[in-house]
């Protein structure tokens, strides 16, 4: 910029938590319970509490219920009682279901919900409890000072594509605190920066990634099960890509369809947003979304790499939780309870540190987690998604029933991830190219006219969020070597070649199409995709519901 900045008004709190989503607000409350006096503080980068938040989802209540004893869950907006479980495997034509689902598939008494309705709830609790919620406001910047984590800036808002201010120029705040929670979410801008300045994955395996592509539709009543839950393995997926889909059937002829797709995926040609809409046309399956209107859709990345991936969670003036921790459960496919139990378990130690004599470093997180229930149910699942990644679908099948019903999760053995994701793709003259079929704007649609359904909206004049360290690297390494994978794993459109007509490729990067879901930051071969928060309130705005 060519003037010095104003320097930021600042606020003061005891605790300052990072993300309002269920690990954050649950946090938020707790402290809360635990000493009403304390001043807790959570800022959110979507425009409102739940906007960012995306998920199936099915969730075991047992930390919502640990949180408030009294609640009823089936207060909460669509939530509905799973009554029927189902677990396919498909192959290009047909289905077959098993006949004994999986220990980690069987859903009785959990709730198939929106989970931003979920996080909307926890946050009108939160304030009731005398939480502060700043929604609207990205958390941009790391406030260290000697060696240790004193809060967080807010990102500037009013400044325009060239770097300077603009009319609407505003400072962003200090948000100071003595102790603060890093609740982002997968692959959280700031988490990924502590990560690195405190050496947390020195000791832990490589995380790995899957990506989540969501559609939320309205069916037909005909074509209606209220409560059932269906998983599928297999088609359109080939053998060597870890992935499915599920199915839940909620409030009123409500279907959430989601697909996910392990990023640790070796073929540059492979779309998960194309093979998603592939795989809505199998016999099985498309005659649910007969006649039925698409009412949303969304993106976001998810954690896979399980108990040998969780990185240190405590640093100096600040702890881990949640999913910017990494503790979904993969083979359940879920981690609600286990993000909120961990926050749960992070305001205990964080009430005990501030009632005593306040350490630098709240090392007493990681030795009570380590004590819950959360440690013991990942470390029981560690081996089954990376028997997937060694082994392929179906000699993970195998591998995962043995752990399953033989060894229940106590083998003397550990499997281990041994690398990013960003390192398993494979060049492109070593690929065979995917050929996927056109949408009908039906029951298959292009990824334009799906984005304008996650209703997702960014300041068109401000620096680009999603940044290349080395712009040469768009063209000579990932467009030449790897046919540009960024234009395919996107989810949103927001990679584009273009000039090649003219034989001047170079990468067009459309930021105000991003959904948020940092797939890029992940998959990027060079790790050269840089993605940082955009101005607070920019991103995607799921309704409720989704």
């Amino acid at each position: 910029m060519s003037e010095e900045l104003s320097p930021r008004e600042a606020m003061e709190f005891d605790v300052l938590v990072v993300g309002a989503g269920p690990a954050g607000l649950s946090a938020a409350i707790k402290l809360k319970q635990l000493n009403p006096e304390l001043s807790v503080c959570v800022v959110e980068k979507g425009s409102e509490v739940g906007a960012h938040t995306l998920s199936g989802a099915v969730i075991e209540t047992r930390a919502l219920k640990e949180l408030f004893p009294e609640i009823d869950v089936g207060l909460i907006p669509l939530a509905t009682a799973v009554t029927d479980d189902k677990f396919i495997f498909l192959t290009e034509t047909k289905a077959f279901t098993s006949p004994i689902n999986p220990p980690q598939m069987n859903n009785h008494g959990n709730y198939i919900v929106s989970l931003g309705n979920v996080v909307r709830w926890l946050g009108q609790q939160a304030e009731e409890l005398g939480v502060e919620i700043y929604p609207g406001f990205a958390a941009a910047e790391l406030l260290i000072e000697d060696g240790r984590l004193v809060g967080v800036a807010t990102g500037d808002m009013g400044i325009g594509k060239d770097g300077e201010p603009t009319d609407n120029y505003q400072r962003g705040m200090e948000l100071r605190a003595t102790y603060t929670i890093l609740g982002e979410g997968c692959r959280g801008s700031l988490t990924k920066q502590l990560e690195t300045q405190f050496g947390l994955r020195q000791d832990a395996d490589p995380q790995t990634y899957g990506i989540g592509i969501k559609e939320l539709w309205e069916v037909k009543p005909e074509n209606f099960k209220k409560g059932l839950a269906v998983h599928t393995i297999g088609w359109p997926l080939k053998s060597d890509t870890y992935g499915g889909a599920a199915i839940y059937h909620f409030g009123e002829n409500l279907v959430s369809f989601i697909f996910v797709v392990g990023l640790d995926y070796t073929n540059p040609y492979l779309s998960p947003f194309q093979e998603m809409q592939r795989y809505k046309t199998h016999p099985a399956i498309a005659p649910i979304f007969e006649g039925a209107k698409r009412i949303s859709y969304g993106a976001r990345a998810l954690n896979e790499g399980g108990y040998q991936s969780l990185p240190k969670l405590t640093f100096p003036g600040g702890v881990l939780i949640g999913c910017a921790a990494g503790t979904l459960n993969v083979p359940k496919i879920k981690g609600t309870h286990t993000a909120m139990k961990s926050a749960m378990v992070a305001a205990e130690a964080i009430a005990e540190a501030l009632a005593g004599d306040k350490p630098a470093e709240v090392i007493s997180y990681a030795e009570k987690l380590k004590a819950s229930w959360v440690y013991s149910e990942l470390h029981s699942v560690r081996n089954i998604r990376p028997g997937f990644a060694k082994w392929g679908l179906y000699g993970g099948v195998i591998n995962g029933a043995v752990e399953a019903f033989i060894t229940r999760g106590k083998s003397p053995w550990t499997l281990h991830n041994h690398h990013g994701d960003n390192e398993t793709l494979k060049k492109a003259k070593d690929s065979t190219p995917i050929v996927y079929p056109k949408p009908d704007g039906k029951l298959t649609f292009d990824r334009l006219s799906s984005v304008f359904l996650s209703n997702t909206n960014h300041e068109e004049n401000q620096p680009a969020h999603l940044t290349l360290l080395n712009p040469a690297i768009a063209i000579d390494i990932n467009y030449k070597e790897y046919a540009s994978p960024e234009t395919r794993y996107c989810p949103a459109g927001v990679y584009e070649i273009v000039g090649e007509e003219t034989n001047e490729p170079r990468l067009q990067i459309n930021a105000q199409n991003c959904v948020h879901c940092k797939t890029c930051d992940i998959k990027d071969p060079t790790q050269n995709i840089n993605w940082v928060v955009p101005e607070g309130a920019g991103g995607p705005n799921y309704p409720g519901g989704m």
